[in-house]
């Protein structure tokens, strides 16, 4: 059985620690990986901070070649990657419409590529015969990234390739659940990068919390729930350390009565499902209008009842395990409650028997805000679908969620449909669709769901400090 290490200032580091990993398609221990300690999180930071008196002062062109070539990495290996992510996640190696641990390294590679070629522009305030001012935006120093476990890959990518774009240099936890494709990543990438710039510790909660809180960490950026996210905000003020935090989300999706149904509900049960319900921006709580309530129900229930569920390697299927025994239990207990209090399952409503954590796609029709599985994140594969009559009413009542990711509005009218997105409490608002992010638009949340945004020149500049020089001329 492999063992993976932790990699510090380029070289396999030895721990008396591990822990296991597990395929969520059978409950088994596949691997296991060296757990970090204190002092590793030490060595890990002193590292990056060595490296970034030199790192920092490299070359716009060479971090963009040295980028690209990692990107390049990416893509000489992505069978050996696509086959890690399919392992420790349980996402289908293809999955459905294409969303599975495929794309999770093609995007991996898309926007390491596209985060190579971005620049970090010079700003002049002014410029005559009195005075210079100009702009200049300058790298903070160490970043600290915490990733999730629902697509481990591709978000450990949108926070080392900004932050070493910038100049900074990066210390990485994965979560202990996924590391493995980070790991191997972070391999690869210490072929390329100096010593020190990128190095990945791993283990528990205590080793996240131990970055966060080291004085020498300037900036933190975390994916994942609202709660860790306080933490690590609590955690970082004491030395007034930069963040962004991209939490929880409770993404809502509006169906106005104009939609063709049958064209639009392959499109909503995929902005929901893919992953099997587990990324942050999934549509989690779906209104759809009194009039064309009850023929959506039924084409998505459909579509649940005939969805491949199954082991991700293997040809076909389009849906996974939960990725872990604990949210399973989350989606498990959410359910129960929707039962007990009047939902109406038109499909699934219960685990699927197996060595694996596997839950049965689930609609879930007559529930209202104010029930658990419409009001809580349920980071599975199950949809409440509420019904509504008067559109500013039900965008009114659903704004009062404290999540504020993204959302969406379904229908013919883009006019209409533009101005209520703009209506919607969320850093995000997609027309005719949802979840879709690029490389190039900002994305991130307000309310509950975090602050700051990754992607494009807007993501960049959050591993930026601003710093104005004024020269007086005669």
């Amino acid at each position: 059985m492999k063992e993976f290490n932790n990699i510090i200032n380029g070289e396999k580091v030895q721990s008396d620690l591990n822990f296991a990993v597990i395929n969520p398609a059978t409950g088994e221990v596949f691997a296991h990986c060296q757990s970090a300690d204190s002092g590793m999180v030490d060595q890990a930071v002193v590292a990056a901070r060595n490296a970034f008196s030199t790192w920092s002062k490299t070359s716009q062109q060479e971090r963009k070649a040295k980028i690209h070539a990692i990107a390049d990495a990416l893509e000489a290996n992505m069978p050996e990657l696509m086959a890690l992510v399919t392992a420790e996640t349980g996402k289908p190696m293809a999955g459905l419409n294409g969303v599975g641990s495929g794309m999770e390294v093609g995007a991996s590679m898309a926007w390491a590529h596209h985060t190579a070629e971005l620049d970090l522009p010079v700003d002049v305030i002014q410029e005559d015969e009195i005075a210079s001012v100009q702009v200049f935006r300058k790298p903070l120093g160490v970043v600290a990234s915490i990733t999730p476990w629902n697509w481990p890959l591709m978000i450990a990518i949108w926070h080392v390739m900004p932050a070493l774009r910038a100049g900074n240099t990066v210390v990485i936890k994965p979560s202990p659940l996924t590391p493995l494709a980070t790991i191997r990543f972070v391999e690869m990438a210490n072929e390329i990068l100096p010593p020190g710039v990128l190095s990945v510790i791993t283990g528990d909660a205590s080793i996240g919390a131990a970055l966060s809180e080291h004085p020498d960490v300037n900036k933190i950026v975390f994916t994942g729930s609202t709660q860790t996210g306080r933490n690590i905000m609590q955690a970082a003020s004491a030395h007034l350390k930069r963040l962004t935090l991209e939490l929880g989300g409770n993404d809502a999706g509006f169906v106005l009565n104009d939609v063709n149904v049958k064209d639009v509900a392959p499109k909503l049960f995929a902005a929901a499902f893919h992953n099997n319900g587990q990324t942050c921006a999934c549509l989690k709580r779906m209104y759809v209008h009194e009039s064309i309530y009850e023929e959506l129900c039924e084409e998505l229930a459909q579509l649940a009842k005939t969805v491949v569920v199954g082991d991700g390697m293997q040809d076909g299927v389009e849906l996974g395990p939960l990725q872990n025994k604990a949210q399973l239990a989350i989606v498990i207990d959410l359910v129960a409650d929707a039962k007990a209090h009047g939902g109406r399952f038109i499909a699934g409503g219960y685990p699927i028997d197996g060595g694996g954590f596997f839950f049965a796609p689930t609609i879930v029709a007559d529930l209202e805000d104010g029930h658990r599985l419409v009001d809580e994140e349920q980071f599975g594969p199950v949809v409440p679908i509420i019904k509504y009559s008067d559109i500013s009413q039900i965008i009114e009542r659903a704004n009062q969620n404290e999540n504020g990711l993204g959302g969406s509005i379904w229908s013919s009218d883009l006019v209409k449909a533009a101005e209520l997105a703009q209506q919607l409490e969320c850093g995000t608002a997609w027309v005719n669709d949802h979840g879709a992010i690029q490389p190039d638009a900002p994305f991130g949340g307000v309310k509950q769901s975090g602050f700051g945004v990754e992607f494009g020149s807007y993501g960049l500049e959050e591993y930026t400090s601003l710093q104005t020089v004024k020269i007086t001329k005669n």
